[in-house]
């Protein structure tokens, strides 16, 4: 087994996932005009850009052996924080609307439940890993929102309404990968739960 390498505060992985950070003021800055196509290019255009620094992190990480306290740290955070601030803006500018936000409240709520869960469980120094089917709603959910910040834009290469129609539907199948995901996560930790709560006083 190849042994883990100390990995400086500025190795590629880390700052890819601080670009993706950084990434997210300027997609809300960008989803503030969201009547202007040019403007939903452009956020689409970042958005696009931070999703796919969230895989080549974790690879360079892997292939580098390159791990670290701050990576780990923020890398879920680096995540979170671009899915809640897009949905938000969707929200905000009524391109989610109706039912369909109950799918993004389902993500939300997931996201913040998942996130107590394991900050409970890193403090009884037990470790959830990462499941396949959390792999692909974070797949879903990423594809989902791409399509909806495209939005309106998009009727000038899909037919019109597809592009938005497309992205409800995956924000659908988001959310319902997104509830197996917790619920696998929350089943995985419950037995630990409980037996922090049997133990002797």
């Amino acid at each position: 087994m190849t042994p883990h390498r100390k990995s400086h505060p500025f190795s590629l992985p880390n700052v890819l996932t601080y670009l993706r950070i950084l990434a997210v003021p300027a997609i809300v800055a960008l989803l503030f005009w969201p009547r202007e196509d040019e403007m939903r290019w452009w956020a689409l255009g970042f958005f696009v850009a931070a999703a796919i620094t969230d895989y080549f992190d974790g690879y360079f990480a892997r292939a580098w052996h390159q791990y670290s306290a701050i990576g780990r740290m923020l890398d879920p955070i680096a995540d979170k924080l671009l899915v809640a601030a897009a949905l938000l803006m969707l929200v905000a500018d009524e391109t989610i609307t109706s039912w369909s936000l109950w799918a993004a409240i389902i993500i939300l709520s997931r996201e913040i439940l998942v996130s107590g869960l394991r900050e409970f469980l890193a403090e009884l120094r037990v470790s959830v890993p990462v499941t396949q089917i959390a792999k692909w709603k974070t797949t879903a959910q990423l594809v989902a929102i791409g399509f909806l910040i495209a939005g309106p834009a998009g009727d000038a290469v899909l037919p019109e309404g597809w592009t938005l129609q497309i992205g409800l539907t995956l924000l659908w199948v988001a959310a319902g990968l997104t509830l197996y995901s917790g619920w696998d996560y929350f089943r995985s930790g419950i037995k630990h739960i409980l037996a922090e709560d049997d133990k002797d006083p």
